[in-house]
């Protein structure tokens, strides 16, 4: 058969870090695209692999499967139980890891350019052929439970909990992917194998992959690893409706420092003011020590150790969201103080120097990403998933760098919403009036 490949090359002057990569989108003769970057300097190969959709697949009656069904794929396949597998990728000096969250079924890989075909072979077994033995489903089993059961008791964990049922209601994202101790232990064989062929299926395949491989030889692994899964899986979940709640909701819990989360609605990553509205959280409480909140919460008014802010993109909802912690009767405080922050952004956008300031941990921070081959195929899969171009990281600094005082002036006063901003308090505050929902563990 006649190999075709559409290849597109880029080169990614903007990281300093390497002076040159390019990307390769390959597409293999059984018609399965990746993004690739060559290094043949090192004789080993990273593989991201990424089906849509991960446990938001799950019916309501069946939380936890997809999690369960992703926890047993390395423990036994084909003609091999748990440890024969594990004694195979260890023989192999092969890296294999699987997870889940709720927008994606994940698989990393790491194998030798001598150990390709093996290592292959292998992972293809556990992809196609996991066992699902009883023994194994209990052994799992009994894992997820312990860690419900641990969750249950877990403030920051009841508290995303809360938030996660407040914003998001009966959409899959309202409730933990892990699922709840009845569904967990309802949970069949047949479950597990349905929960296979929902979520590993080659209609929501993406791929990236970094290291000594051309692009031929890629094209022919893809096709022997993936050619056989089912060509559609179960269908998408519809947009969540995000509700944000008014006001602050408490969970009464024994602890002497309560947990404190906060949301509101955000910005989709294909927007045209994502970057404004990132330079905006980066200033206002992304993970810097020189944020607004850091500075008014942690540093003028001691009134915790840590207080941060984010865009939260996944791919059927778009929130803000930040938490803080303090003791029971300063908790208050810092929720005030934060409300303060959010008002004045909204009000006045930033200032020039905190936009300059901004841009520069930005963009001067992008190129750290690009740490190892491994990281560097995760985040050709993001850009897929996301449906950004492929010269994107060559671009996205410029994008960043185009960002102006009046972008971040107007989206701040567009999307931060004082008012809609919701608070989720878990522990015993005091002066902190709200309604605490049921717990389900």
């Amino acid at each position: 058969m006649r190999l075709f490949y559409a290849v597109v090359l880029t080169v990614l002057a903007a990281l300093p870090a390497r002076a040159e990569v390019d990307i390769q989108e390959v597409t293999s003769p059984g018609g399965i695209t990746a993004w690739l970057v060559e290094e043949h300097s090192i004789p080993f190969v990273a593989l991201d692999l990424r089906f849509r959709g991960g446990a938001s697949l799950d019916a309501p009656e069946k939380r936890g499967a997809t999690n369960l069904m992703t926890g047993l794929l390395e423990e036994g396949a084909g003609d091999m139980d748990a440890r024969d597998f594990a004694r195979a990728a260890e023989g192999l000096a092969s890296s294999f890891r699987f997870s889940v969250d709720d927008d994606a079924l994940a698989i990393s890989t790491r194998f030798l350019t001598e150990n390709q075909d093996a290592s292959i072979a292998l992972l293809k077994q556990a992809v196609q052929s996991p066992r699902f033995d009883p023994d194994a489903i209990e052994r799992v089993r009994g894992q997820v439970l312990s860690g419900i059961r641990s969750s249950a008791k877990d403030p920051n964990d009841i508290a995303r909990k809360t938030m996660d049922e407040l914003l998001y209601g009966d959409h899959p994202y309202g409730s933990p992917l892990s699922g709840t101790k009845d569904t967990v232990t309802a949970l069949t064989r047949d479950d597990l194998i349905a929960a296979h062929k929902a979520v590993l299926a080659r209609d929501r395949i993406f791929i990236g992959a970094v290291g000594d491989i051309t692009p031929e030889a890629l094209g022919l692994m893809l096709d022997d690893l993936l050619g056989d899964l089912p060509k559609t899986g179960a269908p998408l979940p519809p947009r969540a409706e995000v509700t944000i709640p008014s006001g602050t909701t408490v969970v009464d819990f024994p602890t002497p420092q309560s947990v404190a989360l906060f949301a509101q609605n955000g910005i989709s990553q294909k927007d045209d003011d994502f970057f404004a509205a990132t330079v905006l959280n980066q200033v206002l409480g992304g993970g810097s020590f020189e944020s607004r909140l850091m500075t008014e919460v942690r540093e003028k008014r001691g009134l915790t150790y840590g207080v941060y802010s984010s865009l939260v993109p996944m791919d059927l909802a778009e929130t803000i969201q930040g938490s803080v912690s303090s003791a029971n009767d300063r908790i208050g405080q810092a929720m005030d103080v934060i409300k303060e922050e959010w008002t004045k952004a909204a009000a006045d956008g930033v200032t020039q120097q905190e936009l300059d300031d901004a841009k520069t941990y930005i963009t001067g921070s992008y190129p750290l990403r690009f740490d190892g081959n491994q990281t560097i195929a995760s985040i050709l899969v993001g850009m897929q998933m996301i449906d950004l171009p492929i010269d994107y990281i060559a671009t996205r600094n410029d994008k960043v760098e185009a960002v102006t005082l009046d972008d971040v002036k107007r989206v701040a006063d567009e999307l931060l919403d004082p008012e809609g901003l919701a608070f989720v308090v878990v522990g015993q505050p005091k002066g902190v009036d709200g309604t605490a929902p049921g717990q389900n563990d």
